[in-house]
């Protein structure tokens, strides 16, 4: 709920059902989840859907962004997603935001928009060199 961006309130968290049963249920199940700590405190975290080859979710509270923390949860998120043998992972985020270039930078590619108008993004696995 603190971030700047792509923030959803709470009516709308409900209204999608993602509250801490059915998010905790996903982590038992279908999602992978890690979090990133400074000082003992959480300051981000990231799920990667297991079965749809997805980021989920990926957030870092505002007093921790541009220091490498989204950069390596990402990094994190898709080496499990790799390694469960996606070839093709995506999600989708705003368009025109700090998380869109964020993406983009990390070398995600923009495929289109979804129905609700958000932008589609994918990446695909690294090709390991032979030599």
């Amino acid at each position: 709920m603190s971030v700047r961006e792509n923030v959803i309130s709470p009516e709308r968290l409900e209204e999608l059902a993602i509250n801490e049963a059915s998010v905790a249920s996903m982590l038992e199940t279908t999602h992978c989840g890690h979090c990133a700590e400074v000082n003992g405190q959480v300051v981000g975290f990231a799920m990667a859907d297991m079965e749809s080859a997805s980021i989920w979710a990926l957030f870092v509270r505002p007093e921790f962004e541009g220091i490498g923390i989204g950069a390596r949860l990402l990094d994190t998120a898709l080496e499990v997603l790799w390694r469960a043998g996606h070839e093709r992972v995506h999600l989708s985020t705003e368009p025109d935001t700090r998380a869109f270039r964020f993406y983009i930078r990390q070398g995600w590619r923009h495929v289109g928009f979804t129905s609700s108008g958000e932008a589609e993004l994918e990446l695909l696995k690294p090709r390991r060199d032979p030599s």
